[in-house]
């Protein structure tokens, strides 16, 4: 079959640069043919890696899925709240669809698009990139093969990174839950994915806990104005300061909201982007941090913590089986197997990554181009049907939050979903 043709809809970080790269890294596998994406800067940087003509390049999704089906598949990554409408558009003409997690902030969308990506035959592969490593891939063998024996409990911790998370979840895109999503389901429904892929068993229930505790106003600094370039006196204390970090450090982050990539265009940007705010006077509202409690069919329970306030950004795992204990630090990318009889231990330490998310970012695209040149009406590794489990999840536990920790059984939950659609109607 002749290499797999793509229109990508959205070119922000996770498009351009999560998953585009591969049409450009193996362009006899994939190319990418047409864009949308409404900022004209990105579009034409990308229109330009891509050697797209100017009649391939939008600025809407409607007017790039208007008219006859142009490729093969549909890359969609644009922000969570505007996932629904172009992924149900593209099923329907035809596309197979790759689409950033998570699915969508609304519940009920989310089983709609499962809904129609069955009626329609198509393939709907949601990025929960994890499941594409060798780190959680192994460790699923590991569990499988029995080695560790039956799963107890599994601990999962995710540990985002101070300047991650005042980036990306206090001045960034997802910092507001009413215009991206809680912070349970934008950031973690990846760990609460990887738990469901891991454990593999149906989760029964969960309880959670958290809040945003630090980054308020209540939290501000004396004095400190609400750009942070307006004369913060807490300038040479706060390690959040903008422009000492963005002109310093966290240079890097820069790129993520500028393309004038001087340091007079970074402090244009600074000046004139909530990027520049302070973070204890943004309009934030996502938890800083959070715990989620689980129990799965047959017993087994498992706890998620994430955590805005650590050094390093990781995830780290330890499973605890009648036989013997997984413990792992994607950091590190290795595993450490314990036998309990033996007493042996067992280090596996996998080979460096290409690509983000300890290499899912890239084995994800090559394996989707795998599976659409296979298809025969069946499920990817991430379908839809497969996603909607760590969703609902994802959404019980934000209910559960709420709360203050209330119990929230799947199945009703889920019952409670469906019945609202149908109320509705």
């Amino acid at each position: 079959m002749a290499k797999i043709t793509a229109v990508l809809i959205g070119a922000g970080d996770r498009g351009a640069r999560g998953y585009a790269p591969y049409a450009l890294e193996n362009p006899h596998e994939f190319e990418i043919i047409a864009v949308a994406e409404p900022n004209k800067e990105r579009r034409n940087d990308f229109a330009a890696k891509h050697q797209l003509s100017k009649e391939n390049c939008f600025e809407s999704w409607e007017e790039l899925l208007n008219g006859p089906k142009r490729a093969d598949v549909a890359v969609i990554c644009t922000l969570d709240r505007y996932h629904f409408h172009p992924t149900i558009t593209a099923l329907k003409a035809g596309y197979h669809v790759l689409l950033e997690k998570p699915m969508s902030p609304d519940p009920l969308e989310c089983i709609e698009m499962e809904r129609v990506a069955i009626e329609e035959k198509r393939l709907l592969t949601i990025c929960h990139v994890l499941r594409y490593t060798d780190f959680w891939s192994k460790i699923r063998e590991v569990i499988k093969n029995g080695t560790i024996g039956e799963v107890a409990s599994v601990q999962l911790s995710e540990n985002v990174e101070i300047m991650h998370m005042s980036h990306s979840f206090v001045r960034g895109n997802w910092n507001n839950k009413e215009k991206s999503s809680p912070m349970i389901l934008q950031k973690s429904c990846h760990d609460l994915d990887i738990l469901s892929y891991i454990i593999d068993k149906p989760c029964l229930r969960v309880s959670s806990y958290g809040s945003l505790m630090h980054f308020n106003e209540k939290n501000a600094p004396e004095g400190a104005p609400e750009r942070c370039l307006d004369g913060c006196p807490a300038e040479d204390v706060c390690p959040f300061h903008a422009g000492r970090y963005y002109l310093g450090e966290g240079k890097g982050w820069a790129r993520k909201f500028t393309e004038d990539y001087t340091k007079e265009g970074i402090i244009q940007a600074l000046k004139t982007t909530p990027y520049g705010k302070c973070v204890y006077r943004s309009d934030n509202n996502v938890v800083d941090h959070q715990v989620v409690n689980m129990e799965f069919e047959g017993g087994v329970t498992a706890n998620f913590s994430m955590c805005g306030f650590t050094r390093t950004q990781t995830r780290r795992v330890q499973l605890m089986g009648t036989k013997g204990e997984i413990i792992g630090n994607m950091e590190d990318n290795e595993i450490s197997i314990f036998d309990f009889l033996t007493k042996q231990e067992t280090i596996m330490k996998f080979h460096e990554t290409v690509g983000g998310h300890g290499g899912g970012d890239t084995a994800i695209v090559k394996n989707f181009l795998h599976e659409v040149k296979n298809y025969k009406d069946g499920e990817s590794l991430s379908s839809a049907t497969v996603s909607l489990q760590s969703h609902l999840m994802a959404f019980a536990a934000e209910e559960s939050r709420l709360q203050k920790g209330k119990s929230i059984e799947l199945e009703d939950y889920y019952k409670e979903i469906i019945q609202s659609r149908v109320g509705s109607n």
